[in-house]
């Protein structure tokens, strides 16, 4: 595994900046994978970890970095919880720890850094200091994956029966005896125009 100075470089270049997130998420990430007791990430242990991911925010861009989980790979899961939480699932074993960050390390960067005024600056320093336990919390958990959520899953392509586009990864609908994908089941994010 990286030190967390270089983990912390890759992020910023990553991410197009360094920023308390980035810091935040870094740690979170290291923390999680020494949890599980996986120190090669991107390498022999790179089909080993399922990751999800809370928030579209710095941080995540930091977890991806360090845990070498994309969604391109399937290993990186997005649930939009607005929440600077990520869990770590060892799809090995089974084992899986969910870590959140404190909202309590704002207040204590601040107490710890009265000096620096820039509240970034003030949340990046610290959060290099602050302790793993006040910094985190860190909850052991199961995490339910069916085949369709691991990496490398090959399955079954069905065609909507309303718009015709192809459906993966058993996400179609059927409704009223009809195969449909979300958006033609009434779920789109999107309006037509």
């Amino acid at each position: 595994m990286k030190s967390f100075d270089e983990y912390l470089l890759d992020a910023a270049q990553a991410h197009g900046h360094l920023c308390a997130g980035q810091v935040l998420g870094v740690r979170l990430a290291m923390l999680g994978l020494q949890k599980l007791g996986i120190d090669d990430p991107q390498g022999k242990d790179r089909k080993r970890l399922v990751t999800f991911v809370e928030i579209d925010r710095c941080a995540t861009d930091a977890v991806a970095v360090v845990t070498g989980c994309r969604l391109g790979k399937r290993a990186l899961k997005f649930r939009d919880w607005g929440k600077v939480a990520a869990t770590f699932v060892d799809v090995n074993g089974g084992k899986a720890i969910r870590i959140a960050a404190k909202e309590s390390s704002k207040v204590l960067a601040r107490q710890m850094h009265p000096e620096i005024v820039d509240k970034n600056q003030q949340q990046m320093l610290s959060y290099r200091e602050i302790s793993d336990d006040d910094l985190f919390t860190t909850q052991w958990v199961r995490v339910q994956l069916p085949p369709e959520e691991f990496p490398g899953y090959k399955g079954e392509r069905v065609v909507c029966e309303a718009c015709g586009e192809g459906i993966n990864f058993r996400r179609e609908l059927r409704r009223e005896g009809r195969v449909l994908c979300r958006a033609c089941a009434g779920e789109s994010y999107y309006e037509s125009l």
